[in-house]
């Protein structure tokens, strides 16, 4: 079984262009107003997504997280205050704008510094913790990968000549990142569980499902359902 990736129309979400627009005011209404910016998918989401991490990936000296669009750092900085090192935390953002931000709001929570990186996850492999060293191949893998939010809007931008999402890469390089045992933590308001581990948790992945978070539901018309979907899934360690 291979990814597809449900068909979402291409939206100015999907573009660099707004992204950079939006962590551009945010930066303004920061220096402005001591803002830190929006926590994305509220700040019970972010609280659910660090509860289990201590759950599953407890703080340790030699650990390697990193969040794949970062944004304003929110849930970086959530980790740091639940005990992460700040040495072990990475967040990469494709915007320079909101690399710019988490960097500026790092400063002033003064303490360690986590590592913010503009880059590309689909085109660039991310920048190694400091002191890190990477194994044969010269490609850090991880043992923990966040995604809040960004798959979302990766899967929302322009479709290729083939009329494919960008999204449907992204998978495969979440897999080729992840240490042996390392999980990938994913909350998506665009996609359902059942999507999400029907996109990852394939043959070409590798990937096998590890568990779920359970964020409130509501009823309408006699179904049930929930604003956005958590799930974790794990690369399986070497056969012995």
């Amino acid at each position: 079984m291979t990814a597809v990736v449900t068909e979402l129309p291409p939206s100015k979400l999907g573009t660099k262009e707004h992204w950079d627009d939006v962590y551009h005011e945010e930066i303004s209404n920061f220096i402005d107003h001591g803002d830190e910016g929006e926590v994305w998918f509220g700040e019970d989401t972010q609280e659910k997504m660090v509860e289990w991490a201590l759950a599953n990936v407890p703080p340790s000296p030699d650990l390697s997280v990193l969040e794949i669009g970062s944004g304003n750092g929110a849930l970086l900085f959530g980790l740091l205050d639940a005990g992460y090192p700040a040495r072990c935390l990475a967040g990469l953002d494709y915007s320079s704008s909101a690399t710019q931000l988490a960097e500026i709001v790092a400063v002033l929570r003064d303490g360690e510094k986590i590592s913010f990186t503009t880059s590309n996850f689909l085109e660039d492999d991310p920048l190694p913790l400091p002191n890190s060293v990477s194994p044969s191949g010269g490609v850090d893998r991880w043992d923990l990968l966040l995604d809040k939010g960004t798959y979302d809007a990766i899967a929302l931008g322009v479709k290729d000549e083939h009329g494919r999402s960008p999204a449907i890469n992204y998978p495969s390089r979440v897999a080729r990142l992840l240490k042996p045992g390392g999980y990938f933590l994913i909350t998506s308001c665009n996609f359902t569980e059942d999507e999400l581990k029907a996109n990852f948790v394939t043959s070409e992945t590798g990937l096998v499902y590890h568990s779920r978070i359970q964020h409130p539901t509501y009823s309408f018309g006699g179904k049930s359902g929930s604003t956005c979907a958590s799930i974790a899934v794990q690369k399986p360690l070497p056969a012995a």
